[in-house]
């Protein structure tokens, strides 16, 4: 590899910039069927007339010059203005049609964005969705994996992003090179070489210098970027987990955390604006040296009487009409590879592969029963450290069945595999015989009812979070769900009833209560399959007790798999299946787990002697 001096480019460095250029050629590719969609014909029409527009208003804008000239020499009485008077334009005529040419370019123009504004926003809205519903789908180790605050700022930006891309490539740098190109034609054919080679080296060269100096700046705005979505996590976990923060007076810690990667993007952002004046500078001498050798040749030509005063107005003219989007050609370029940059981390989070995937045609689930089987079932989150080995465990239709163990024995796995959030590594899972990988996971999803340890909660009202459960349920229905899980008379206390905002992740409510509302929730899903991952493990034991009846009346009629951690609480369940080191090591009903002495016993044993210390 060559080592870095002399202004040269390292191999690496080499590397880099074309996979760059890969990237921005992946993303531009990828947007581009967003603005000419199968089966539109309605956008495709309006990308038509829009570039029909845009056409037009810079062949305008092109000619417009040309009768500022023939205004100039008609008032100067210079130069072969017969082909400009062939309609009998005085001075004055055609001043007014300069006037006119210049609002007619610019009203093209506008013409332009406000038949395309329907396009980008459609292509907005189609992306932003599309993007939405991946992030749904997939699996739950990629958002355990994830921070949350991150995932919202790269979509975030990635929208952005693809709203600058369009409305200035696609109506800014385009149309401006093609301004360019019709500028350096006409210089060609009204005077000589010598212009067209001017102008062809001043853009040239800005192009050159500005590219480069903005690949430049692009990596600087690349750690920003990181910095930003570093800075953006730890603010939203800091203020997801507030109550935590307080509880260990760690307000000033939080706070360095955050000032740590503030500190971090403000170097970065010191650079930026450095590395931005330095580019405007170089810009700015190049058009000024461009503009002056043009003119220089124009006067030239003037005092040898080769051009008129029209001509060397003319000339100014054009330089200034191109010159002014070349100033702005640097930070749009740099924003559009930034927005390159963006998209592409967006594009990036699109191509991530969903772990859980339905098979071609899968069927949805038929439940005639709901008798679900855990058939020698090996499973582990990671290769080298398997949670579940050769797990067997059988719930017959509208029984209960539990399961037990010390924590990491793999009981929310199991839960974890029943809703189809991860596909087995060995053996089946199957509902009424039906492998849940051979059938839709909507379906799966549809026929389970969760009521997990921490309900969380929208930040919306109480009515709107139990309805959650089943889209478009009735406000009589709300009510009912609420009664069967005995929370319909607290709800009716609260000031405004079943419109009480919750607060975020159910803030405003007591533990119990959360728990309550999503019984509620889960009553009014009313699936023939429960699953109720330590519903109360987290209460004190006078609600546990509370909410035990509302779970029980819930599970009638009804296959239910509890996972437990307090064992009084499943003491009438059909079947108690222990586990440990993600095997099963005893099952049975309660009192012949009690009888055999083993595991079980031990368990209820040592539970029950530390709820008779705390009665103590």
């Amino acid at each position: 590899m060559r080592q870095r001096g002399g202004g040269r480019t390292t191999v690496s460095e080499a590397m880099a910039s074309g996979a760059q250029r890969g990237q921005g050629m992946r993303t531009i590719r990828r947007t581009a069927p967003y603005l000419w969609p199968k089966g539109q014909a309605e956008i495709k029409l309006r990308v038509v007339i829009a570039m029909a527009f845009l056409l037009i208003a810079k062949v305008v804008a092109v000619a417009t010059p040309l009768f500022y000239k023939a205004a100039v020499d008609k008032l100067t009485g210079e130069g072969d203005v017969s082909a400009a008077w062939m309609l009998g334009m005085g001075a004055i005529g055609l001043t007014v049609a300069y006037g006119m040419a210049r609002f007619f370019a610019v009203g093209f123009q506008q013409l332009r964005d406000a038949v395309f504004a329907k396009v980008a926003q459609r292509a907005l809205r189609a992306l932003a969705l599309e993007t939405f519903q991946h992030i749904h789908a997939l699996s739950l180790r990629y958002h355990i994996s994830r921070k949350t605050g991150g995932l919202s700022r790269i979509m975030e930006r990635g929208v952005k992003g693809v709203e600058f891309l369009l409305r200035f490539l696609l109506f800014n740098i385009g149309p401006l090179f093609l301004e360019l190109v019709m500028v350096a034609a006409l210089f060609f054919w009204l005077f000589d070489v010598w212009y067209l080679a001017v102008v062809v080296a001043t853009i040239g060269l800005y192009i050159w210098f500005t590219f480069t100096v903005t690949e430049w700046r692009v990596k600087i705005r690349k750690q920003m970027n990181d910095q930003d979505t570093e800075a953006h996590q730890k603010a939203v976990d800091s203020l997801l987990n507030f109550e935590t923060v307080k509880y260990f007076n760690a307000d000033k810690r939080e706070a360095e955390r955050y000032d740590a990667s503030m500190a971090n993007y403000e170097g970065l952002a010191i650079k930026t604006s450095q590395s931005l004046a330095l580019l405007n500078a170089g810009q700015s001498f190049i058009i000024t040296a461009g503009l002056v050798a043009v003119m220089v040749l124009a006067a030239i030509g003037v005092q040898s009487g080769a051009l008129t005063v029209g001509d060397f107005v003319m000339v100014n003219a054009y330089m200034v009409q191109i010159t002014l989007p070349l100033n702005f050609l640097g930070s749009v370029y740099r924003e559009i590879r930034q927005a390159l940059v963006d998209m592409g981390e967006m594009f990036d989070l699109l191509e991530q592969p969903r772990e859980v995937t339905d098979k071609p045609g899968a069927p949805v689930l038929a439940v005639s029963g709901g008798h679900v089987r855990f058939e020698a079932v090996d499973f582990g989150y990671e290769p080298s450290r398997p949670i579940l080995r050769g797990v067997t465990v059988d719930v017959p239709a509208g029984e209960t069945v539990a399961l037990v163990g010390p924590s990491g024995s793999g009981k929310s796995t199991i839960g974890r595999l029943l809703f189809r959030f991860y596909d087995v590594s060995g053996g089946a899972v199957t509902i009424d015989g039906q492998d849940l990988r051979d059938v839709t996971q909507e379906s799966v999803h549809a026929a389970i009812g969760v009521v997990p340890q921490d309900t969380v909660l929208f930040n919306d009202t109480i009515r709107y979070n139990i309805a959650y459960g089943r889209a478009g349920a009735s406000y009589d229905e709300i009510v009912a769900a609420a009664q069967a899980a005995q929370i319909h008379d607290f709800i009716m206390s609260l000031p405004n009833g079943y419109e009480t905002t919750v607060g975020e992740r159910g803030l405003k409510l007591s533990g119990g209560e959360k728990q309550r509302v999503g019984i509620a929730r889960t009553v009014l899903k009313n699936p023939p399959i429960l699953l109720l991952d330590e519903a109360t493990s987290a209460l004190d034991t006078e609600t546990e007790r509370d909410i035990q009846v509302s779970l029980k009346a819930m599970g009638q009629g009804r296959t239910v798999i509890t996972i437990a951690h307090r064992l009084s609480t499943i003491v009438d369940a059909d079947r108690i299946v222990v586990l440990e080191n993600g095997v099963v090591t005893e099952q049975g009903t309660h009192d012949d787990l009690l009888g055999r002495g083993g595991k079980y016993a031990a368990m209820w044993a040592r539970q029950a002697a530390e709820e008779d210390s705390e009665a103590a």
